[in-house]
């Protein structure tokens, strides 16, 4: 079972992210052998993390059933770590333990695979990066990307500088 259909309430995200109209649906496709997270706007069409004509409201994207779940779009001074298999039956890794410590105050969910960490916060416009870091696979994204949204809270938190 996917851990976002695991949350048992009503997500609480950061009211910095709900009062952005930056929300879209997801779903899984399969391409070239592999399942992707497709953004779908409300209507069911694919949405764009670059058109902000394809996006809507927390309020109205959280009401819609479609797809897997919510998906917000980076930008607008809103940026997210992803960290890739971080988890082992829900406890941070050593080395994940060791990053989370630059972040004890900032909100963070469980990605929908269950195994991963998404550090949500306040970031300036710039290109994405990956990098493994102490054997940790992170990755920084702040434009150009949507991150998927599970209301699984890992640590409670705010959106504080990344």
């Amino acid at each position: 079972m996917y851990a976002h259909r695991a949350a048992r309430v009503a997500p609480a995200f950061p009211a910095e992210l709900r009062e952005r109209n930056r929300w879209v649906r997801w779903a899984e496709v399969m391409r070239k052998g592999r399942l992707d997270k497709v953004p779908l706007q409300l209507n069911g069409a694919n949405a764009s993390s670059t058109d902000p004509k394809t996006w809507s409201s927390y309020d109205d994207a959280s009401a819609s059933t479609l797809g897997a779940g919510l998906g917000f779009v980076l930008g607008d001074g809103i940026g997210c770590i992803d960290l890739d298999h971080c988890l082992i039956d829900g406890r941070a890794t050593p080395e994940a333990r060791k990053f989370l410590r630059d972040y004890p105050s900032h909100y963070i969910e469980v990605s929908p695979s269950g195994d991963g960490l998404h550090i949500w916060g306040l970031q300036e416009e710039q290109g994405g990066r990956r990098q493994s870091i102490g054997g940790l696979s992170v990755e920084r994204y702040s434009v150009g990307r949507y991150i998927t949204m599970t209301g699984n809270v890992y640590q409670p938190g705010e959106l504080l500088p990344l």
